[in-house]
């Protein structure tokens, strides 16, 4: 079956059975290796993308649900070179540490601040209550989740941010 679908702001076509998993579909058939298989089954958040701008878990989304719609990945949010907000601010806040869980971490709290950009240390924390970090690292992904919220707020509005780094 082939489904068209812009990812990354990208159109793409794909053929694929219908019940394959997004995750499958951006990793073997287009190459995205952002979005990670974790747990397979929807309980971990490290396969988290954005669908339409809310958070998924790719591994258990079939690409038949995925019919014109618009998937961001982890690496459509920057390159290496040019990090967006919210990679730059999980490099400085040096909040990877294996870095398995990051990129759904990252996408999760992307979806959470395009929809509230004034989203307070509670909003931030459930959301997040959907990814795992094994490593421990969470005070730091909540610091770095914090420095992306002030630096996109601070963007739209031309100020200065109010974050050193």
């Amino acid at each position: 079956m082939a489904i068209d679908l812009t990812v990354n702001g990208t159109p793409q076509r794909v053929e694929a059975d219908p019940d394959t998993p997004l995750l499958y579909v951006l990793r073997d058939d287009l190459g995205l290796n952002g979005a990670k298989f974790g747990c397979g089954l929807g309980q971990c958040g490290s396969c988290t993308v954005m669908v339409d701008g809310r958070a998924v878990l790719s591994c258990v989304t079939p690409i038949l649900l995925m019919q014109g719609r618009a998937v961001t990945t982890v690496e459509g949010l920057g390159t290496a070179e040019a990090p967006g907000p919210m990679q730059r601010a999980f490099i400085e806040e040096q909040a990877a540490q294996c870095g398995y869980c990051i990129p759904g971490m990252m996408m999760r709290a992307q979806a959470l601040l395009q929809e509230r950009p004034d989203a307070d240390d509670a909003a931030i924390r459930r959301a997040l209550e959907f990814n795992l970090c094994r490593c421990g690292t969470h005070m730091r992904i909540l610091r770095a989740i914090r420095r992306a919220a002030d630096t996109m707020r601070h963007a739209e509005t031309g100020a200065p941010s109010g974050r050193a780094g």
